[in-house]
């Protein structure tokens, strides 16, 4: 909680070349093909952005401003690495997420929420942020029918890959679970979540497997076509923009002809799991 309390407040000013470099970045954005008011899911890479003054909560602003104050931000703040058959414990204030500085910066700020799940919570902020959080605690997989994942493609949602090219594309599991390659489910476990008016209890969930495999979710370029996968640079950053509903369109199509689409056995490539 105290690195909750010492984020920088969204009302608060930022330094000139921050704003600068946010107003830049959210300039960037809108050229790429940000929806204003729409609802848009990050992955990203700040690294792959080159030199940002003021870090993270730059990035954040500029996606923020590039969707205006109509648009909902959303963010994966996901916690495999840290819940685990060995701590089987998340907290949904406190258990930090996996997947780099920019969606921990976003978890931590203040007006952020996030979704109960122990591996795979979703932060956001934003009008739809109720709609498209609430109830995720009621899946009973990494990705099932009430995560924010699935849900992207009934709003007419956006998918930024900012920097980080199209590999760690987490809504690619929530079509996995729909197919139900012979891959995707792993073993059963039992975790305690907890919380924000921390009560705690025990749920079971059926992880994800992919033991044997790697995913390559850099094929999606290979079923979509703009204006349904657009590229362009954010700063430093190459970024990939996809309209969800488009994905799950095509890659559910690609799948059920070949299950094995966006995979391939360890002995010819190895990618971490995201």
């Amino acid at each position: 909680m105290i690195e909750r309390l010492l984020a920088p407040r969204p009302d608060q000013p930022i330094e000139p070349e921050a704003q600068a470099t946010a107003d830049r970045i959210a300039y960037d954005l809108r050229q790429v093909g940000i929806a204003e008011g729409g609802v848009l899911l990050v992955h990203s890479s700040l690294s792959a952005m080159g030199h940002v003054p003021g870090g993270p909560e730059t990035v954040i602003r500029g996606l923020l401003s590039a969707l205006g104050p109509d648009g909902t931000l959303l963010m994966p703040a996901l916690s495999y690495e840290r819940v685990t058959e060995k701590n089987p414990h998340f907290d949904v204030l406190r258990t930090p997420s996996n997947v780099g500085a920019i969606p921990e910066a976003f978890r931590l700020r203040p007006g952020t929420q996030r979704s109960v799940h122990p591996t795979h919570s979703v932060c956001a902020v934003g009008p739809r942020t109720s709609e498209l959080l609430d109830g995720h605690d009621s899946d009973t997989t990494p990705c099932g029918e009430a995560s924010p994942f699935r849900k992207l493609r009934a709003v007419a949602g956006q998918i930024l890959m900012l920097g980080c090219g199209l590999r760690p594309n987490t809504s690619m599991h929530a079509i996995e679970e729909l197919v139900l390659p012979p891959y995707v489910f792993g073993s059963l476990l039992t975790y305690s979540l907890t919380y924000a008016d921390r009560h705690t209890v025990e749920k079971s969930y059926t992880t994800h497997g992919f033991d044997g495999w790697a995913q390559r979710y850099d094929r999606v370029a290979g079923v979509l076509e703009a204006p349904a996968l657009r590229q362009g640079r954010v700063l430093e950053a190459r970024v990939h923009l996809i309209q969800a509903r488009a994905l799950w369109d095509a890659v559910y199509a690609a799948m059920v002809r070949d299950p094995l689409r966006f995979v391939d056995p360890v002995a010819r490539a190895s990618e971490h799991r995201r």
